[in-house]
């Protein structure tokens, strides 16, 4: 990032594949890294993960192990449709992400509304502030 004006410019992530360096994968095709933009409050985070083409039916979302791991599934263009032109391959999409301790994963909300798949990461009760009652006597 570079500064003008006071203005940050940020470069265009290209889309890249996901790169297996574990084990064989479980489905064929291309999957891609979906871009995520992860905000923080004091009650948790939000990551909102770029998932176009997916819909409810062909999204996982899962936790085990302290990592949570979005995958989802873009269905082929049907047979008759012959592409003229094409940008990019047609493939899922994969992330994975570590989470701490810091985080409750039996509260972990999801929401997918127009492509855009939104995830709510609650932080423990433990460091969630919290207002202290003064009393007076």
């Amino acid at each position: 990032m570079s500064e003008k004006n006071d203005r940050k410019e940020i470069a265009v992530r290209e889309k890249e594949a996901v790169v297996k360096d574990k084990g064989e994968p479980t489905r064929s095709g291309i999957a891609y890294s979906p871009a995520v933009d992860i905000f923080e409050t004091d009650a948790g985070l939000t990551v909102l993960a770029d998932l176009p083409g997916v819909d409810r039916d062909h999204l996982e979302v899962d936790v085990r192990d302290g990592v949570l791991t979005v995958e989802g599934r873009v269905s082929e263009p049907e047979a008759r449709f012959k592409p003229v032109y094409s940008e990019y391959g047609i493939g899922g999409y994969s992330r994975r992400f570590s989470l701490g301790n810091d985080i409750d994963a039996s509260k972990i909300e999801a929401e997918l509304k127009d492509g855009v798949l939104r995830l709510v990461l609650p932080k423990t009760e433990r460091l969630k502030p919290r207002k202290v009652e003064v009393k007076t006597s």
